[in-house]
């Protein structure tokens, strides 16, 4: 064979067997050495490529569209910075748990460490934060076999255990452009998978089910938590695990619980507004906790652990990992969740006091009342906007939210509902970059999706909205434009503004974002009323595109709104605990 035919069949061997693994998207940035790639995926009559021109909105925007369909998406890139420019998505990929293949072309070993351009070391560059690494031989008329063993084994692993990105290093010797008019390119007509994989599921032994009966009964007092997870099917087994138990459910924004038509009887959405205060902390202080899924984002919810570190703390992990940031001793069960769940409801162990159970019912009806209520109905708040957009998001889609503070909104005001909205975020590592192209990602397969930002995360990721020029893809971004840093006004940073606040902190854009949409060509309205909002999200749901909503804020306003709220529900909850 020559060199130009082994290259095409080495690189469709490979590409194919993705395929055959269940690989169906792929995300390519253009480049020179990675040309027998790019060229080959696009060849692929199964495999859908995108062409995003940013690396690092090329990584998020898989990360997206892998959150949204639950299976693993490839990226491919050239050589050098082009392949560092992956790493802040792989790092959120890592820690999120969230399945890529990452495929980076090479120079050949000749051409490293010897001054040739646009070559790095590449061996092993993302360290700790992938799963796997292999880095591939060169082309060999020999090793058909061996790269669908490689292809295959990539898409199990990063699906495997705790899912999350597999990296493959390809160095290529020129000429680099592919045959396609050889035969049977793709290898053996009716091809089935190179390797099949049989991954059993884990479930709690007879003997330790007995011992956490003999913990569990002990307590009359706790409490479910399901943090960030997105498994539709454990979000409905843990809701109904608090109505067979009678316990209450503290249920982050994004473990999927607060939505769907699943029962959300025993579902405290408000509990990191109930738990804000130390007293009322002391007031409502568990026996034990079972948690399901990864910390949730509530601080007030850490400080309670951090407060009562002796009680019985269980977390429950489907495969080997320490998800405990607070640093309490804990029960880790590595079991299925679901099948745990099961069990947990057949034993009948749990007993429950059904005065603690109203009591948290009492605090959250309070608290959902006061965070609902207007005080002023002309006055545009940060908070309200997670209320309009629950009202009027449409059924079955998606909202993407940023982090600072939008998921820390969407947590205090997004309440229970029976509209099937999931809520997807980037909490792996809670980083701002990347927020525009992941929601773009997540909305790639026609998916309805409305992103929640604010002006610094929409500024860190503008290059994301090409990619929905070119592709015409549909995406309702709500901007919070509070020109800068807002969550910084929350923190201790913010108590003795000095000369250099603003600065380092507060960072004020001064970006009309009207231009940033006539750029990209997305439909742009700014809004001054409530009225304004909701024409502007209807207007926005049927429309093809992009539409950009701007909602404009005052910092310091809202900082002062947050805080008048949280006293008026602090006093309320008090007087009610303490039956005044």
């Amino acid at each position: 064979m020559t060199h130009t035919e082994v290259l095409t069949r080495y690189v469709a061997n490979f590409i194919d067997e993705l395929y055959q693994s269940g690989l169906t998207d792929v995300v390519i940035s253009p480049g020179s050495r990675s040309t027998p790639l790019a060229m080959t995926f696009a060849e692929h009559p199964n495999i859908h490529h995108w062409i995003n021109l940013d690396e690092r909105s090329a990584a998020f925007f898989a990360l997206g569209m892998a959150k949204q369909l639950r299976k693993p998406v490839a990226i491919v890139c050239t050589s050098g910075t082009a392949a560092a420019n992956y790493f802040p998505a792989i790092v959120e990929a890592y820690y999120a748990r969230v399945p890529l293949v990452v495929l980076t072309a090479d120079r050949p070993h000749e051409l490293r460490d010897v001054g040739a351009p646009q070559a790095i070391d590449q061996i092993n560059l993302y360290g700790k934060h992938v799963k796997w690494f292999q880095e591939m031989a060169l082309p060999d008329s020999t090793l058909f076999s061996y790269v669908r063993g490689m292809a295959s084994r990539a898409v199990f692993l990063a699906n495997a255990g705790n899912a999350g990105p597999v990296h493959l290093n390809f160095p290529f010797r020129e000429p680099l452009v592919p045959d396609f008019t050889i035969e049977n390119l793709w290898g053996e007509k009716g091809s089935v998978k190179f390797h099949e994989f049989f991954d059993g599921s884990k479930a709690v032994t007879h003997h330790d089910a007995l011992k956490l009966t003999n913990v569990l009964q002990q307590h009359k007092r706790g409490l479910l938590v399901c943090g960030p997870q997105e498994d539709d099917e454990l979000a409905r087994e843990v809701a109904r695990l608090a109505e067979v138990y009678n316990i209450p459910l503290l249920a982050d924004p994004l473990s999927g619980i607060r939505a769907g038509t699943h029962p959300k009887i025993n579902v405290i959405e408000s509990y990191d507004t109930i738990l804000k205060s130390k007293e009322v902390r002391d007031y409502l202080k568990p026996d034990y906790i079972i948690r399901f899924g990864a910390m949730p984002v509530s601080k007030s919810y850490m400080l309670l652990l951090k407060e009562n570190p002796l009680i019985d703390h269980f977390v429950i992990e489907e495969h080997a990992g320490f998800r405990e940031p607070v640093g309490m001793g804990s029960h880790f069960i590595y079991s299925n969740p679901i099948a745990f769940c099961a069990a947990l409801e057949g034993l009948n162990l749990l007993t429950s006091d059904k005065e603690w159970l109203h009591k948290w019912n009492q605090m959250n009806a309070i608290c959902t009342h006061h965070l609902m209520t207007e005080d002023d109905p002309n006055q545009l708040t940060e908070g309200h906007v997670v209320k309009y957009l629950q009202e009027y998001t449409p059924n079955r889609s998606t909202l993407y939210v940023g982090n600072s503070m939008p998921i820390r909104d969407m947590d205090t005001f997004f309440l229970r509902t029976n509209k099937e909205i999931k809520v997807l975020g980037n909490r792996g590592v809670n980083g701002i970059d990347g927020l525009t192209s992941s929601g773009l990602g997540a909305a790639a397969h026609g998916e309805v999706v409305t992103l929640l930002v604010g002006d610094l995360t929409f500024f860190h990721d503008m290059n994301g909205l090409l990619l929905a020029k070119q592709y015409g893809l549909r995406l309702t971004i709500v901007l919070i434009n509070n020109n800068g840093g807002g969550i910084f006004s929350f923190l201790p940073q913010a108590k003795e503004k000095s000369k250099h606040y603003e600065v380092l902190f507060g960072t004020p854009l001064d970006i009309d974002f009207f231009y940033t949409a006539e750029l990209y060509g997305a439909s742009y309205t700014k809004v001054t009323s409530w009225e304004e909002f909701k024409v502007g999200l209807a207007n926005a749901y049927i429309k093809e595109g992009i539409s950009i909503i701007e909602v404009q804020t005052n910092r310091d306003e809202n900082v002062k709104w947050h805080q008048q709220k949280w006293k008026l529900i602090q006093n309320k909850l008090l007087k009610e605990l303490r039956g005044e």
